[in-house]
């Protein structure tokens, strides 16, 4: 998961105050790959739903062609560097069984 993507991202005092120094830029890593930009966009609604700011993105070929299989159909979800540690706890927790709320019966 050492894949990153370096965009611009608004710091929040530029958003506040209306004025803009121009874009602050972002270092992006990539936490998870899915099968598929559907589950990829599941991972990124969780992440959010914790304050973790994070995108889902597919191959452009990939997602043309509705590939869900393979390197083009893969789904990649990407977070702020700062956010990393958070955003793979988070998953983790998930992904072990404990982050979700199933009632056992």
């Amino acid at each position: 998961m050492n894949e990153t993507i370096s965009q611009p991202f608004p710091s929040e005092s530029e958003e506040e105050s209306g004025k803009s120094s121009g874009p602050k830029e972002v270092r992006w890593v990539t936490v998870a790959h899915t099968f598929g930009i559907t589950q990829a966009t599941i991972i990124v609604g969780r992440l959010r739903a914790e304050g973790v700011p994070a995108r889902a993105w597919q191959e452009g070929a990939g997602q043309a062609t509705g590939l869900i299989v393979g390197k083009l159909g893969a789904g990649h979800v990407v977070v702020p560097d700062a956010f990393e540690e958070q955003a793979l706890e988070i998953l983790a927790d998930t992904l072990d069984g404990d982050g979700w709320d199933e009632e056992e019966e």
